[in-house]
């Protein structure tokens, strides 16, 4: 792999050395694709070792009088400068805090039983606080024979390293001492969705409605960042349940990003990809084609959001037929809109705005189409998600778990923001009316012979 850092600094005096050794103009001195050579390619003139290249040599070479030296040294110095910063931000960017295996063997107790709070394919997430700075972390120490290899590890520490969002779980650092392969994050107390989803024990309460929206709107702008805000496009691959954290004020964040892949550029429809994810969540032209695209994630995430309105797993084996996979279960239901108070957890004991339900019911539908053309784009699910929000407050629901506070508004502007807050409130109504409606005439075209 090439660093930045590989493209700074030598860059001026490799110039310089083209020139003495070639007579050609400078179309033909430089290597058209010399950003994809390693440092070594990059200096194929000379094998020994660099000299600062203001000293004199111990014989100089004879300059040809040409135009070229001229135009590098007349580069204005505010170029340079910007160019040099430029390099230095991208070198912060992909910057993460590297940890010795005995650091986070300190911080974990030495990995004690009592300290895990996680497990799966991948291997283990454990609790620590680093002794340095006294901060709390969750530390995944890879298991060397599990699902997730070197190659996802190193995806990993590459994506989160440069994509920083709120709705992103946060990675501070990592461990590649021998053959360890550790992931340090900030840690999420109230763990996974699923924790508060399924197989709840009696003296647990279950998450209310307005909950339930909440994590999703937070889980959609996690996808909204990735699909419409980082540049190139990244998707997410795996988006499910357990990799969804929730905070103490049940702010969800998207973790475990191994699996993460760049989203087609140019005029690509899609990128080829070896089938990964699990199963119940990857979207079925995936599964069967390969072709992976945005609406892959769309789809996986109304999985999810039919479990946040169910209360059910993706895949359920203790069931039998149909009645395993949900969106099988499902499918006939969303057929029928006087039939989708079925769909509701019975753990809601229905307490819930009906048109709110109705609409999440219709958002999950729209996600969930077979034909990934007709699913929406996470941001107009997103303003649709915003929107019951909105109208619930309307209508005088109220959530034991406020939504984000809104920024305040001063006097002068205050016209002005009220303006825009009615347009987005339209904006955001006709998107969720235009998904129900996409929702219905489905069902209508079904039902045509």
């Amino acid at each position: 792999m090439i660093c930045f850092s590989c493209f700074s600094s030598n860059e001026s005096t490799t110039s310089k050395r083209k020139c003495t050794k070639r007579k050609e103009t400078s179309t033909t001195a430089v290597h058209p694709h010399r950003e994809n050579l390693s440092p070594q390619q990059a200096q194929p003139w000379s094998s020994k070792p660099k000299t600062h290249h203001n000293k004199p040599h111990s014989h100089p070479p004879q300059r040809p009088q040409s135009s070229q030296p001229e135009k590098i040294r007349n580069v204005p110095a505010e170029t340079r400068h910007q160019n040099s910063s430029k390099k230095d931000e991208e070198n912060k960017n992909i910057a993460a805090q590297t940890f010795t295996y005995r650091e986070l063997a300190t911080a974990t107790k030495n990995f004690r039983q009592e300290y895990l709070i996680g497990e799966g394919g991948f291997g283990r997430v454990y609790k620590g606080r680093l002794d340095k700075t006294g901060q709390v972390i969750a530390v995944k120490q890879l298991d060397r024979n599990g699902l997730q290899g070197n190659r996802e590890f190193l995806v990993e520490v590459l994506m989160l390293s440069l994509l920083h969002d709120t709705n992103l779980v946060n990675l501070i650092g990592y461990c590649a001492d021998g053959d360890q392969r550790l992931l340090v994050y900030e840690y999420m107390p109230l763990g996974a969705l699923e924790d508060h989803l399924f197989d709840l024990p009696p003296d647990r309460t279950p998450l209310d409605w307005f909950t339930r929206m909440k994590i999703a709107l937070n889980a959609a702008k996690g996808l909204e960042y990735l699909h419409h805000k980082a540049n190139p496009p990244v998707i997410y691959r795996d988006l499910k349940s357990s990799n969804i954290l929730l905070d103490k004020e049940f702010n969800a964040k998207l973790s475990d990003f191994g699996l993460a892949k760049l989203g087609p550029m140019g005029d690509n429809s899609h990128v080829s990809s070896r089938v990964m994810g699990t199963y119940g969540y990857c979207a079925p032209e995936y599964q069967r084609t390969g072709q992976l695209t945005v609406k892959s994630d769309v789809y996986s995430f109304g999985v999810v959001l039919l479990e946040l309105i169910t209360g059910k797993r993706a895949v359920d084996t203790t069931k039998n037929g149909h009645d395993q996979i949900l969106v099988a279960w499902a499918e006939p239901i969303f057929k029928d809109t006087s039939r989708y108070t079925e769909l509701a957890d019975p753990l809601l004991k229905e307490d819930f705005p009906k048109r709110s339900f109705n609409q999440a019911v219709a958002i999950a539908a729209m996600c969930l189409q077979e034909d990934p053309a007709v699913r929406p784009l996470i941001n107009d699910v997103v303003t649709a998600l915003s929107f019951l929000w909105a109208e619930s407050s309307d209508n005088g629901f109220v959530s034991s778990i406020s939504p984000d506070p809104l920024p305040e508004v001063s006097a002068d502007n205050e016209s002005d923001n009220e303006e825009i807050k009615t347009s987005a409130k339209e904006r955001q109504r006709a998107v969720a009316e235009a998904i129900e409606w996409g929702s219905n005439s489905r069902t209508q075209n079904e039902r045509l012979p």
